[in-house]
């Protein structure tokens, strides 16, 4: 019996042993994905490096940026179509331009613009075509996770997983930005809050409309623009129930955004649209749509 016992016992030491060295190469394949990358990866995905800080090594990459066989070359803000600079001064004020890429093709034709710029400390990468007509905010990357699902547990774009750890319970709220918005907007009625990697508040909330209002965790104000007109009820909404032609055009225009909050608008009964709020890389957005689903304006809140 005594015989028999030990070979138990040495047998359950070896198999917990076993899972331990199983465990172990699980997180060190993931720690240790950096020592297997190549330059392949970059020309695959399309990518170009993004240095996130003076002097530092590029840890990030906007990909999508060009095809297999195009040449990507940096150019100056001056030589880009004056269409592209019209449009990121209506959609992100205040931003700061930092590089801008030709794309041509195999004939050295300009197929497209990538322009890099800093919005709200966050870098923001966006396509054009050739006559400078938005095409898509660009996905951003870490250099590990060029192939495959595009994020790990604990990079840089967690939040990808689905589970809305930046929303954030109204009744959670910090009390400066409760008091700030509670004495400016007074008779506005909080509908969703989030949180930004920056710690700035977006709270959505509706008065003869709805609206969308960024607040530092201090108080301070930061923005607040007014997503749609409608004086009529907004519902909360869930991802799955929104038309085809939104989820669409989401994934078209934002490759790897994660979804935040969508309501629907609706006058005496009468659908009018939608709003979609959501995050892409670093930047909160909503998205208006009508009511076919139809794309009408973006709006990047922070």
């Amino acid at each position: 019996m005594k015989i028999k016992f030990t070979h138990i016992l040495l047998l359950l030491i070896a198999l917990i042993i076993g899972l331990s060295s199983c465990q172990k190469q699980s997180v060190s394949k993931s720690s240790t994905s950096t020592q297997t990358f190549s330059s392949s990866a970059v020309t695959s995905a399309g990518a170009i490096a993004v240095s996130l800080a003076s002097g530092s090594t590029d840890t990030v990459y906007v990909v999508g940026c060009y095809g297999r066989h195009d040449k990507t070359d940096s150019v100056a803000f001056s030589a880009l179509p004056s269409a592209i600079g019209t449009y990121l001064t209506a959609n992100y004020s205040g931003y700061t331009f930092k590089k801008a890429y030709a794309i041509t093709d195999s004939v050295k034709t300009v197929v497209n613009y990538i322009v890099l710029i800093k919005y709200n400390s966050a870098y923001v990468g966006l396509k054009f075509t050739a006559d400078g007509t938005f095409v898509s905010v660009l996905e951003q990357r870490a250099k590990p996770d060029l192939k495959g699902q595009g994020w790990h547990h604990g990079g840089p774009f967690d939040n990808r997983d689905g589970k809305h750890r930046d929303t954030v319970a109204i009744s959670a709220l910090p009390t400066a930005v409760t008091t700030y918005f509670k004495t400016n907007y007074p008779t506005d009625t909080l509908l969703h809050a989030s949180v930004t990697p920056d710690t700035t508040y977006v709270l959505i909330s509706k008065n003869n409309g709805l609206f969308a209002t960024a607040i530092k965790a201090n108080g301070t104000f930061v923005k607040r623009v007014q997503v749609d007109k409608h004086i009529g009820k907004h519902t909360a909404m869930a991802e799955a129930a929104l038309p085809a032609a939104i989820t669409t055009y989401l994934t078209t225009t934002y490759p790897g955004y994660v979804f935040d909050k969508a309501f629907s608008y609706s006058q005496g009964g009468t659908l009018k649209g939608y709003a979609v709020s959501i995050t892409s890389n670093s930047t909160k957005y909503v998205i208006v749509f009508d009511a076919s689903g139809t794309f009408v304006k973006a709006f990047a809140v922070h």
